[in-house]
C-alpha cells in the first residue's frame, strides 16, 4: 500500500507542466478535456498500468482467502483453547475465519463452520453465551447434519436457561452423532439438564435474538428548500418548529466505515464489533456485527455452503419440526433486497490504499451502475444534485481530484467493464461527483461511553461515564445535504448505527434558515479554529453569527487573563486578536457593533473596550487586556502554559496515580489559572483531568468538586443547555450517586432536559449510561 502512495506521487511529478497548468486553469465546462489529456498521457505510462494491477487485479491482492493460513490459525486457536488461554484463542480463531475459504472442507466438514463451532466453544468458556449461540447458528447455516453445532447449540441454551431447546438442541445432535463416545456424551448432558429440573421434557420454544431500534415519531413539519445570497441552497420551514422537533430521518445513499475503526467497528451498520465478528465471506478485510450486516454490505450470493442439503438422519416429527423451525428463525431477515455496498471491493486492494472519499465515490457509482441494470437503463456516472465547490479548489486539489478520478475508474472498470466506459466525460462527472462528496459528505458520529471504576477500597463501587465522539464512518445523505450549516447551529444530527436523524434543539420560527454544526466538535472550536479549518477543508469563510459578531465565547475560550487581579479583562494573542477585530470593523464604517445571542453585558465584563463608542477604532491588540489595557508577555506565559499542560495530562496516562504526581498536578492547575482567563476552555479541561484521577484514587468529593469547576466554565463557553454541558452532568450525577448526595435529582432532570432536546426518547439507546443514572435511585 505504501508503494501506491510512492507511486502516486510519481505519477504526479510526471505530469508536464503545461498540462498542469491546463488542469488549474479548469472549471466544470473544461473538465472534459482537461481529464481526456491527463488519461491519454496515463496511458503512455507503463508505471500507471503496474499501479492499477497492484490496486485492482486479484491475483496481487492481500486480502484473499487462504485454505493454508486458516488451517494454522485454527491449529493455534486449537492449542490455546486446551491451555485455556481463552482470548488468545478466540482471536486465533477469529483470524481463521477471516482468511478461510468458505467452500473448504477438511475431514469431511466445512472449514468455516468448524471454525465457528470452535469459536462458539470459547465464548462459553468466556460466559459470552449469546454470542456463542449465533456463532452455532451460523454453522447450521452452513451444515444443518453437523452433530457438533447442535451440541454447542444445546449447551449456550442451556447456560442461558433455556432448557426447552437446550434438550432439543441435544436431541438432534444425539441423532446426528455418530461415534459412540460422542453419543454417551451427549446422553450425559440430557440426563443432567432433565434431572436438574425434575422434567422428562419440555415445549421446544425456539428462541430468536431480533435487535430492535427505537424510533421517534417524524412531525409533520413543511420542510421546503430555498435559495439564499450568502448561502446558496438551504432549508427552512413553512410553520414553527418547537423545541426538541424530530425533523428528519434518513438512510444513506453511500456510506464507509473510516480508516481506523475497520478493526473494531461493524462495516455496515458501524457498530462496535462483539466478540462474534463476522467477516466477509469473500475476502478478509470487510467485518460484520452479524450475518444480517454482512448479507446488506456483500450481497446474497452463495452466502451459505452449497451442501447445505436436507438432514438425511431420522428424525422424529417434532425433532423434524423442531429443526424446521431453528434453521427458519436463523433465516428469516436474510432475503434482503438491497444493493451489495462492499461487493464491487472485494478481493482488491484499492479500498485500503486510496482515501476513504475516493472508496465512498467508488460506492456511489457502483450503487448508480447496479440501479441503471435493474432498470436496464444505459450506464452513466450518477448526478447527485449536490453542490460542489470545484471552482474555488487551489491547483494541487484539482491536479488530484483529476488523478484519482482516473485511478478509480480504471479500478471499478476492472469490475464492471464497459459499464464504466473510460473517456474524459465520465472522468469529468468523477472529478464533480469527488468534489460534491468533499463538501456533502457527512461523519458518521456515535457515543462511546468510557466508564472508570474505583478500586474496591473506595466506599462503594463508584463508577463515572466519560462519553467519547467517536467518527466511525462517511457518508453521503441526499436530503441531509440540503441543510446549511452554522456554527451556532439550531438543529441538531445523531446517528443510530447508520440512519441520521435532525432535530430541532431550538423553537425556530416559520421562514427561518434550519442549521445544523459543521462538525462533532467544531462548534467548541474558537472563531480563528474554525475559519481556518473550514477554509482549508472546504476553500469556506463561515458569515454565521456565531463567526461574524461579538461574543463572549470566542472572546475568552482561549484568551489569558489580565494581570491586574482584580480585572476579569481578556487578554488574546494575535491569531485570536485578528478574527475579533474583523467582527467591530462595520463600527468604523458608521454601523453598529453586532453583540452576538449573549446580553452586552457579558461582553463588557471581559473586554468593556469594544462595548465604548470612541472616535477611534475599537481596541484589539495582542497582548493588551480588553477592559483595563494593561499588558502581558505572552511568549513567556505561553511557555508555563505548556508546561503545566503537560503535567495535568501525564495524570491519566500513567500506570499508578502517585501522591507527588497529583501534588505537582495541582500546583500546574494554579499555574494555568493565574496565567489563563478563568473562563479559558483549557483551564476546563485541566478540571477534568484531575476530577478523573481523583475518581480514579476514590476520593470522590474532590472529583465531584473539580468536575463541577470545569462545568462552571464550560457554561460560560456555551450556555447551560448545550450537549457538552450534558455530557459532563453525567460524570458529576455518577459521583454524586456514589456520594448519596441529595444534588443527584437535580444533576439527573438536568441531564434528561439537554438529552431529550438533542436525542428525544433515543437517548438511552445512544448513552447505556444514562439508563443506570435513571434506574439507581
Amino acid at each position: 500500500m505504501v508503494q501506491s502512495c510512492l507511486l502516486m506521487e510519481k505519477l504526479k511529478s510526471a505530469i508536464s507542466q503545461t498540462l498542469i497548468l491546463s488542469i488549474s486553469q479548469s472549471n466544470p465546462q473544461t473538465l472534459p478535456n482537461t481529464c481526456s489529456s491527463l488519461h491519454h498521457f496515463f496511458n503512455q505510462l507503463p508505471q500507471f498500468h503496474q499501479m492499477i494491477e497492484d490496486l485492482a487485479h486479484t491475483n496481487t491482492s492481500l486480502f484473499l482467502k487462504n485454505k493454508e493460513s486458516a488451517s494454522e490459525f485454527k491449529l493455534k486457536g486449537n492449542s490455546c483453547f486446551s491451555n485455556g488461554e481463552n482470548s488468545t484463542a478466540l482471536r486465533f480463531y477469529t483470524q481463521a475465519l477471516r482468511v478461510a475459504p468458505r467452500d473448504v472442507d477438511v475431514m469431511g466438514k466445512n472449514l468455516v463452520a468448524t471454525l465457528y463451532v470452535n469459536r462458539a466453544a470459547v465464548l462459553q468458556k468466556m460466559g459470552l453465551f449469546l454470542e456463542s449461540l449465533r456463532d452455532c447458528n451460523r454453522a447450521i447455516a452452513i451444515c444443518r447434519s453437523y452433530s457438533k453445532a447442535w451440541y454447542r447449540r444445546g449447551k449456550a441454551n442451556t447456560s442461558m436457561g433455556n432448557y426447552a431447546d437446550a434438550v432439543c438442541d441435544l436431541k438432534v445432535s444425539l441423532c446426528m452423532e455418530r461415534s459412540i463416545s460422542g453419543k454417551k456424551q451427549i446422553e450425559g448432558e440430557l440426563k443432567l439438564i432433565l434431572g436438574q429440573n425434575n422434567r422428562e421434557d419440555f415445549t421446544p420454544d425456539v428462541i430468536k435474538c431480533n435487535e430492535t431500534d427505537i424510533h421517534d415519531q417524524l412531525q409533520e413539519i413543511q420542510l421546503q428548500c430555498v435559495e439564499t445570497e450568502t448561502k446558496g441552497r438551504g432549508m427552512v420551514s413553512l410553520t414553527d418548529i418547537p423545541q426538541a422537533t424530530l425533523l428528519h430521518a434518513e438512510e444513506p445513499y453511500a456510506a464507509i466505515v473510516s480508516k481506523n475503526c475497520r478493526e473494531t467497528h461493524c462495516h455496515f451498520c458501524f457498530k462496535e464489533l462483539p466478540a462474534d465478528i463476522v467477516p466477509c465471506p469473500s475476502c478478509s478485510m470487510a467485518l460484520y456485527c452479524s450475518q444480517l450486516c454482512q448479507i446488506h454490505a456483500r450481497g446474497q450470493d452463495q452466502q451459505f455452503h452449497t451442501n447445505n442439503h436436507d438432514i438425511s438422519f431420522d428424525l422424529s416429527s417434532d425433532l423434524e419440526n423442531y429443526v424446521a423451525s431453528v434453521t427458519k428463525a436463523i433465516f428469516d431477515g436474510v432475503n434482503i433486497k438491497q444493493n451489495a455496498e462492499h461487493k464491487h471491493e472485494c478481493g482488491v486492494n484499492w479500498p485500503a490504499a486510496l482515501p476513504a472519499e475516493i472508496v465512498l465515490a467508488g460506492r456511489v457509482i457502483a450503487k448508480s451502475i447496479e440501479q441503471n441494470r435493474h432498470l436496464g437503463e444505459s450506464s452513466t456516472i450518477v448526478n447527485l444534485e449536490l453542490c460542489h465547490n470545484y471552482l474555488q479548489l487551489d491547483p494541487e486539489a484539482k491536479l488530484e481530484l483529476h488523478i484519482s478520478s482516473i485511478v478509480l475508474l480504471k479500478c471499478l472498470h476492472h469490475y464492471y467493464g464497459y459499464d464504466i466506459p473510460l473517456h474524459g466525460d465520465t472522468i469529468s462527472q468523477c472529478v464533480l461527483l469527488l468534489s460534491q462528496i468533499k463538501v456533502n459528505s457527512m461523519a458518521i458520529v456515535l457515543m462511546r461511553s468510557a466508564d472508570s471504576v474505583d478500586p474496591p477500597s473506595s466506599a462503594g463501587n463508584h463508577t463515572t461515564s466519560t462519553v467519547e465522539q467517536v467518527r466511525v464512518g462517511q457518508a453521503i445523505y441526499l436530503a441531509g445535504s440540503l441543510y446549511n450549516h452554522s456554527c451556532k447551529p439550531n438543529i441538531h444530527t445523531y446517528f443510530l448505527s447508520r440512519t441520521l436523524y435532525i432535530r430541532a434543539i431550538d423553537f425556530v420560527a416559520a421562514g427561518h434558515p434550519l442549521e445544523l454544526s459543521y462538525g462533532p466538535q467544531v462548534g467548541q472550536w474558537s472563531c480563528n479554529q474554525r475559519q481556518s479549518s473550514l477554509k482549508e477543508q472546504y476553500a469556506f469563510v463561515c458569515s454565521c453569527t456565531g463567526c461574524s459578531q461579538l461574543n463572549l465565547s470566542d472572546l475568552v475560550i482561549n484568551s489569558f487573563r489580565c494581570l491586574n487581579r482584580n480585572c476579569l479583562g481578556v487578554v488574546l494573542d494575535s491569531s485570536v486578536a485578528s478574527y475579533e477585530q474583523n467582527k467591530v470593523n462595520p463600527f468604523s464604517c458608521g454601523l453598529p457593533l453586532q453583540v452576538g445571542r449573549l446580553k452586552h453585558d457579558e461582553v463588557k465584563r471581559v473586554a468593556s473596550f469594544l462595548c465604548e463608542e470612541t472616535a477611534s477604532t475599537h481596541r484589539i491588540e495582542p497582548g493588551f487586556c480588553m477592559s483595563c489595557g494593561a499588558f502581558r508577555v505572552l511568549e513567556a506565559s505561553n511557555a508555563a502554559v505548556k508546561k503545566a499542560e503537560i503535567c495535568i495530562e501525564g495524570l491519566l496516562d500513567s500506570g499508578e496515580l502517585l501522591t507527588a504526581t497529583l501534588s505537582n498536578a495541582l500546583k500546574s492547575l494554579d499555574l494555568l489559572k493565574s496565567a489563563l482567563h478563568p473562563y479559558n476552555k483549557r483551564v476546563a479541561e485541566a478540571e477534568d483531568y484531575l476530577a478523573q484521577a481523583f475518581c480514579l484514587i476514590g476520593e470522590l468529593q474532590r472529583s465531584g468538586d473539580h468536575c463541577q469547576a470545569s462545568i462552571k466554565i464550560l457554561e460560560k463557553l456555551y450556555g447551560d443547555d448545550h450537549i457538552v454541558i450534558g455530557n459532563e452532568m453525567v460524570k458529576l450525577a455518577s459521583i454524586q450517586l456514589s456520594l448519596g448526595e441529595q444534588d443527584v435529582e437535580e444533576s439527573r432532570n438536568r441531564i434528561n432536559m439537554i438529552f431529550s432536546r438533542h436525542y428525544g426518547s433515543h437517548v438511552d439507546a445512544i448513552f447505556p449510561h444514562h439508563r443506570f443514572l435513571k434506574r439507581v435511585v
